[in-house]
């Protein structure tokens, strides 16, 4: 770490030498402007480049920016190893009026039944460390995180970033709780070994899970940016999606599916590769595929995902287990193809088929694909529907206020469950905003400035919905997809006879 007194004698002597500076220059005889330019400009801008001024303290974007938002401590925080003492001005805007949460709410109390009767112990909590990344501590209205192991690019950092812009948001409301989360791809917790057991599961916090796993799900890092691959913060994509639809009407778009991306990443992309058109075969599908490492070399200029509602349908592919993307093609207003899935992240098992996605079989994914485009054709007015309906969900259901509100509600039933007194591990640093931004650079600060939150609510979380028929909504779905599969079935067996 630094040394302060290291830092203000540096200040002191680049001080020193520009004052010698002026003294040297202030009482000469009038200069022509060239000599000027030369006595001031050029010195200036070694100066500059040296590190000794920096020129874009005089940048009014950057000023104004500045009266925005707090600035970072970084000094502070690297000599006393505290936050510091800055805290988000209040809000002036007026209180949202109170509301209710979106249906997807209720699969938080799904998600953490396997602890009603047992409670969560110190002992369960610690039994999830196996495969965490870090332990996450919330006493008194700070927050601590203590790191195990390092992740996947900057997974871990913009995830710890997210629970810093809660915190922002709802500082002094969160309740005492510790948590470990474990930010790779696949869920770890099996139902299987637990139920043999006859034993609670460790509570593990993931960014997905599927019908056989006790993974706790949160909201994934990419909603504060993925700097890696260039993806923007989720409140600035969707604001740029939005621009972007407005200027492309659903009829003027490309009547085809589309997909890009990475197809080395699982079976289910691999064989959608395949569904591109032939010479025997049109299946109503362009799929690209994308090298990222190709693509940052390029600038990312192939790769922007707001520019990509370009086609009539977009199609879903889970990679190593859940996507990111669903969020990403959702938003474009265009009917989701949703291949059959296996993972669900927070908020995919409140999309209903029919009303926010059209269902894909996975075993025949080409001729769906190909049945599913022709019908939306035909169909253009619930095709429509569909896409906008889905659209919506991703804009208003799914906006940063209702991931804020989930992580809050999330984390408040998970502390009631508690059945003792969360303490500050002797390894853990406390958790500020100022400190996270302070070392980041390039994509990585830009996006932590724009996912910023600037100033706390001054209204309560929404209201949390109450547990719901599980029973009575999953046969509703699958309702819903058995009539589109009988749907494609006729219109196959119409086909095989034509021919």
């Amino acid at each position: 770490m630094k040394n302060v007194s290291w830092l203000r004698s540096l200040d002191f002597q680049r001080a020193s030498m520009l004052v010698g500076f002026w003294k040297s220059v202030k009482n000469r005889p009038k200069l022509a402007l060239s000599q000027l330019f030369c006595i001031i400009f050029i010195p200036v801008s070694f100066l500059a480049f040296a590190g000794w001024i920096d020129l874009r303290k005089y940048d009014p974007v950057i000023a104004v920016r500045k009266q925005l938002s707090p600035t970072p401590d970084c000094v502070t925080w690297n000599h006393t190893g505290v936050c510091p003492k800055i805290h988000p001005a209040s809000s002036p805007t007026k209180p949202r009026s109170g509301s209710s949460c979106p249906d997807y709410f209720r699969w938080i109390h799904e998600d953490l039944r396997h602890w009603r009767k047992t409670g969560i112990t110190e002992r369960m909590v610690s039994g999830a460390r196996r495969t965490a990344h870090f332990r996450l501590t919330i006493l008194g209205g700070k927050m601590y995180v203590e790191k195990f192991r390092e992740a996947f690019q900057s997974r871990a950092l913009f995830t710890l970033w997210g629970f810093g812009q809660l915190m922002r948001r709802y500082g002094g409301k969160l309740p005492d709780l510790e948590l470990m989360f474990d930010c790779n791809d696949r869920p770890v917790v099996k139902a299987e070994q637990y139920a043999a057991e006859g034993a609670a599961p460790p509570p593990l916090f993931k960014y997905c899970a599927d019908n056989s796993t006790f993974d706790i799900v949160f909201p994934d890092w990419t909603f504060w940016g993925w700097a890696e691959v260039n993806i923007k913060p989720w409140s600035k994509f969707l604001k740029e999606t939005k621009e972007g639809m407005e200027k492309s009407k659903w009829e003027d778009r490309v009547p085809y599916a589309y997909w890009k991306g990475n197809p080395k990443v699982s079976r289910q992309r691999h064989l959608l590769m395949t569904c591109n058109p032939t010479p025997q075969n049109e299946w109503n599908a362009r799929i690209y595929a994308l090298d990222w490492e190709q693509e940052a070399q390029r600038g990312f200029n192939q790769s922007n995902l707001a520019k990509q509602c370009t086609h009539r349908y977009k199609i879903y592919a889970e990679g190593q287990a859940w996507s990111v993307s669903e969020k990403y093609i959702l938003a474009c207003n265009s009917p989701t193809l949703l291949i059959q899935s296996r993972w669900h992240d927070f908020f995919t098992r409140g999309l209903v088929p029919q009303r926010h996605y059209w269902p894909v079989r996975d075993s025949q994914m080409c001729k769906s694909i190909k049945f599913a485009v022709e019908w939306g054709n035909n169909h253009t007015t619930k095709a429509k529907e569909i896409g906008e309906a889905g659209s919506h969900f991703a804009h208003e259901a799914l906006r940063m206020d209702n991931v804020y509100d989930y992580m809050f509600h999330l984390l408040n039933e998970y502390a009631k469950l508690f059945k003792y007194k969360p303490k500050i591990p002797p390894d853990a640093t406390e958790l500020c905003t100022e400190a996270l931004a302070c070392h980041a650079h390039g994509k990585w600060r830009e996006f932590m400035e724009e996912s910023l939150e600037k100033f706390p609510s001054d209204s309560p979380p929404c209201t949390m919905p109450p547990p719901f028929d599980l029973g009575a909504f999953a046969r509703a779905k699958m309702e819903a997809v058995d009539e589109v599969e009988a749907w494609e079935d006729e219109y196959w067996r119409k086909k095989d006879n034509v021919h």
